[in-house]
């Protein structure tokens, strides 16, 4: 019998390719797409779901993440692929965290997305070494450490130093040095021209509490 695949994603263009690598596999079988992560719950509610290819970013800013934590928590035996283009520094851990299966960027990942759907059928669990390399101003992104990453991220709130550094338990002085550090590395004049490029680029994307 084929995998029932629940295909989670808000785009028409990497949605139809979905669809048309799981029916051009005998061992899967397409279920459904639909285009909210949180839509995804109700499925496995009412369907036998075996795998689900859950995109981050969804319709009505649903975070695919979110969704995978509640429904690896009430379906745990439901395999889950995230599949995102966004090279977002905190996705992959999170991931590994909640009990994702596998991870999968759409552009540039040597696997097909079939073979690591099989693989992890099968049992594996698929991760990338790292996030992919983003050229940001005069760096890259892997040139950024964890917690000026995390100041980064902070930086797209629009909130103070002040409110930065109480919010990560650290100094305003320390705020203020890493937000230094990043403008040193990128060569960029201005926090704002910083951060819209982060933010443009995927870097660093800030999802809304639930």
């Amino acid at each position: 019998m084929p995998y029932n695949v629940l295909i989670v994603e808000d785009q028409d263009i990497p949605r139809s390719f979905f669809e048309l690598y799981v029916k051009s596999s005998e061992h899967f079988r397409h279920l459904l797409s639909v285009s909210n992560a949180s839509a995804a719950v109700s499925v496995c509610e009412s369907n036998k779901v075996d795998l689900i290819l859950m995109d981050v970013l969804t319709e009505l800013d649903r975070s695919g993440l979110d969704a995978s934590e509640e429904i690896k928590k009430r379906f745990p035996d439901v395999k889950i692929i995230i599949v995102t283009s966004m090279p977002e520094y905190s996705w992959i851990e999170r991931a590994k965290n909640i009990g994702v299966d596998s991870f999968w960027y759409k552009d540039g990942q040597k696997e097909s997305i079939l073979d690591v759907m099989e693989r992890t059928m099968e049992g594996e669990r698929i991760y990338p070494d790292e996030t992919p390399l983003v050229r940001i101003g005069n760096a890259t992104n892997h040139e950024f450490t964890e917690r000026e990453l995390d100041i980064l991220k902070e930086l797209t709130t629009g909130d103070t130093n002040s409110e930065i550094a109480e919010r990560l338990f650290i100094s305003v002085a320390t705020v203020k040095s890493h937000i230094q550090h990043l403008m040193d590395k990128t060569g960029f004049k201005t926090r704002t021209e910083l951060v819209s490029e982060a933010r443009g680029l995927g870097i660093v994307i800030k999802e809304k509490q639930k």
